[in-house]
């Protein structure tokens, strides 16, 4: 599910690489194994609701400020020993597709996130978790890898895009049936408090 999720993102930022391996992946395995005895398979994160708000809120706005000042140094330096491989200017070239849409991601710090992917630990004993915000008409789309580092979680991989989160119109109108009896006049509506009345508007 994470590798096809991530397959249609617009950017990632994972030491350098995509999500799949490479050896900056490798290098950041190995600490945080020395960090935490991975498990064998992913488990569930022994983390709360407020844990899981602030990692996800804390690094998105982190890279909403980055993509609009086009400064990635406070990016970076939230991130873990391998994230900070990259430079700045490498994350710069990363999201450079980003900034020239200019993908706007204030919104994240006031809507809730729904998770497609609970909080997990990963084989390699990093966090992972993905989801969206669900605004319209553009959702924003996540998935996220934390890092064990000084006793917190530090961005290890982050990737971010865009999707039409608009209801859609159904194909053709619903129509009433010929065998449906008519409908019963109603009363007509109490009159709102600040309306304009087009029809009986009049004529100059």
């Amino acid at each position: 599910m994470a590798r096809a999720f991530a397959a249609g993102l617009l950017a990632a930022a994972l030491a350098g690489a995509a999500f799949t391996g490479a050896p900056a992946y490798a290098q950041a395995k190995k600490e945080s194994r020395s960090a935490a005895k991975a498990p064998a398979a992913p488990v569930p994160a022994n983390i709360d609701r407020n844990g899981v708000m602030i990692l996800v809120r804390s690094t998105l706005l982190a890279l909403d400020q980055a993509n609009k000042t086009g400064n990635y140094t406070v990016l970076r330096e939230l991130g873990a020993p391998a994230f900070q491989v990259n430079t700045d200017a490498k994350l710069a070239e990363i999201f450079a597709s980003q900034r020239s849409q200019g993908i706007d991601l204030n919104g994240v710090a006031v809507l809730e996130p729904q998770l497609t992917l609970l909080p997990q630990i990963e084989t390699n004993g990093m966090l992972h978790m993905a989801g969206f915000f669900p605004s319209v008409p553009m959702q924003v789309n996540f998935e996220l890898l934390f890092a064990p580092a000084q006793g917190q979680w530090k961005v290890f991989g982050l990737a971010v895009n865009l999707a039409n989160g608009s209801p859609q119109a159904p194909d053709t109108p619903v129509a009433a049936t010929e065998s449906a009896p008519p409908a019963k006049p109603e009363p007509p509506p109490l009159p709102p408090t600040v309306s304009i009345d087009v029809k009986n508007r009049p004529a100059k």
